[in-house]
């Protein structure tokens, strides 16, 4: 006969193995797994094992069933009960942590907040549960838009790093201030601690992957501050060194060893999503720097890798990186002349924002942003004013907030009846005062607009100097679409004022640049002053070349409007309130699903 203290023992191990064994089922016998779990209670065990089995049905029901409230009820439970206990401590912080989540889940985060306050307080003799919860917490708060609270969490989290002897999850916590202070655009901050980051990170010897992985955020966040500031060259050593550690994590094995310092049982990211966020950060890069097949190249690989992990994984990380890249790889359609398939791509990442609020609250105004550049490639130029307003009411980010200005600016010079409207806005973007941003590439584009209008108001020297600063300043940093934009409009205006040998200088190379982006527009603006350059000059054969040039990309750019305009997605140009529509009305016909075209 087994003795008393054995009896329970047996039992529980027995229901404990059943419920584990239908968990991992394929597919998973939820309920099966519930009823046994469930079955505990009728031999009224002891309150470790009571507060254990609540955890275990809390966690079970969170993550397997939509039964929110029983899954609540079972993890207050657990909670509650694992306090009285003395080292219980995973039981008591686990239960904490995932209530707090289901709280979030149900947006009672005024109720997730204390909770989590309180496990953060008694949790400071275990460091791995203590960080975790810091790092929960300031999520929330990122997550709330509160970066302040979430940047002194992070803190805190970094002191008590160094204090329990973990400057791997020291590092973890300055890098994740770090990314916030980069977010609030608190750039005196930003240096100091990127530069103490850096030397903590070169000098801590560990787990060969932990470190690299330290490396890639490290690099990440160094190369989105350069292109947050358009430093297109500048940034070009920090992004080869990103794109190496990329390659030397790849090769490193998974250590299976665990660290002896419970505080370094931390990951940033897993492996294959760090791979994704280089290929990002690339694309980005190339977008900028307007080399768009290599953006388009490595826009493939990243959306392929994002399609297998998204099979096993539901990480909504995932979903974000798929809606940053096809942003990016939108843009390089319309520059390229492929409005058709771009604006498939724009009712992909509607479809996106309709799986999940939060994604769409966070994208909205780049979604509209990109429906007003739309328009204006098909030259619907109040439906782009609408697009780009809609999008100025939607976003925060002054760096957005200045790109969409520009652009709406761009609309009202060529519709040359909104002249109130421009000079206000102008006045908002001026790049010789008090310009709204610390970008370079933005404050070149600030310029090139102005250019821009003095050349529709006949001002021409007063453009050749707005246009020369433009030049200076792409040139410095490699912006190729910016520099051909100046150097054909410069072209223009030489052979408006009869220069024609002073024309042929900027246009040609224009030509060769965008060619090389390629941008269709200036390729297109490029032809048409060649061919009136070149009959002007007497060469008849270059001037003839350039004719067939002009027709072919005129037939390319004119195909491509039709094709575009008569889809059925064409229609989004309309939708500026509320979520993206989920059906789209065929110009002619029935309505027609999203899905069926994607």
């Amino acid at each position: 006969m087994a003795s008393n203290v054995e009896a329970p023992e047996r039992w529980y191990l027995a229901l404990l193995g059943f419920a584990e064994h239908f968990r991992t089922s394929s597919p998973p016998k939820i309920r099966l797994c519930v009823h046994c779990l469930q079955a505990v209670f009728q031999f009224k065990p002891p309150q470790r094992i009571e507060a254990r089995t609540h955890l275990q049905l809390g966690s079970v029901l969170y993550h397997h069933t939509k039964n929110s409230e029983l899954a609540r009820s079972h993890l207050e439970k657990a909670w509650f009960i694992s306090q009285q206990l003395p080292q219980f401590e995973d039981v008591k912080f686990e239960a904490a942590s995932i209530l707090s989540e289901l709280f979030c889940q149900q947006n009672l985060v005024d109720s997730a907040k204390p909770l989590l306050r309180k496990a953060i307080q008694i949790s400071q003799q275990t460091p791995y549960w203590h960080c975790r919860l810091l790092f929960q917490l300031a999520q929330l708060h990122t997550l709330e838009k509160d970066l302040v609270s979430a940047c002194d969490l992070l803190g805190v989290g970094a002191e008590y790093a160094r204090v329990v002897g973990s400057e791997y999850t020291r590092a973890l916590f300055l890098l994740s201030k770090g990314m916030l202070l980069l977010m609030e655009r608190k750039l005196g901050e930003v240096h100091p601690l990127l530069t103490l980051c850096g030397t903590i990170v070169e000098n801590w010897q560990g787990n060969p992957i932990q470190k690299e992985s330290l490396r890639v955020f490290f690099l990440v966040l160094q190369v989105t501050h350069y292109l947050d500031a358009g430093q297109v060259k500048s940034v070009k050593p920090c992004l080869k060194q990103l794109q190496q550690c990329i390659q030397t994590i790849s090769t490193l094995q998974d250590d299976e060893i665990l660290p002896t310092n419970p505080a370094d049982l931390f990951h940033w990211l897993p492996k294959e999503h760090m791979c994704v966020l280089v290929y990002l950060v690339t694309v980005m890069h190339s977008m900028q720097a307007g080399y768009l097949e290599k953006a388009q190249k490595y826009t493939d690989k990243a959306l392929m890798q994002l399609e297998k992990l998204k099979m096993l994984d539901c990480s909504p990380i995932l979903s974000t990186f798929q809606v940053i890249l096809l942003e990016h790889i939108i843009m390089c359609r319309l520059v390229t002349g492929h409005k058709a398939t771009a604006l498939q791509e724009i009712s992909q990442v509607c479809q996106l924002c309709q799986q999940s609020p939060r994604l769409f609250n966070n994208h909205a105004a780049q979604l509209h942003t990109l429906l007003g550049l739309y328009c204006i490639s098909v030259n619907c130029m109040d439906n782009a004013e609408a697009q780009f307003t809609t999008a100025l009411r939607l976003t925060t980010h002054q760096e957005l907030w200045t790109y969409i200005v520009t652009n709406l600016a761009s609309v009202y010079i060529r519709e040359g009846n909104r002249h109130q409207e421009l000079y206000g806005l102008l006045e908002r973007i001026n790049p010789d005062h008090n310009f709204p941003v610390s970008s370079h590439c933005l404050r070149a584009a600030a310029f090139y607009i102005r250019g821009l209008l003095s050349f529709f108001q006949g001002r021409y020297n007063e453009a050749k100097r707005f246009l020369r600063e433009t030049l200076k300043m792409s040139n410095a940093e490699d912006l190729n679409r910016l520099t051909a934009c100046s150097l054909v409009l410069l072209g223009h205006i030489f052979y408006v004022l009869g220069n024609h040998r002073e024309s042929n200088n900027m246009v040609v190379p224009a030509m060769q640049l965008a060619s090389k982006i390629p941008d269709m527009s200036v390729q297109l603006w490029s032809s048409a002053l060649l061919k009136d350059l070149n009959k002007a000059l007497g060469n008849n054969m270059d001037a003839h070349e350039a004719a067939q040039m002009h027709q072919n990309f005129s037939q390319q750019l004119l195909q491509d409007h039709i094709a575009a305009c008569s889809l059925p997605e064409h229609n989004l140009i309309s939708w500026t309130d509320g979520p993206p529509p989920v059906q789209i009305q065929a110009q002619n016909g029935p309505t027609t699903s999203l899905a069926s075209l994607l």
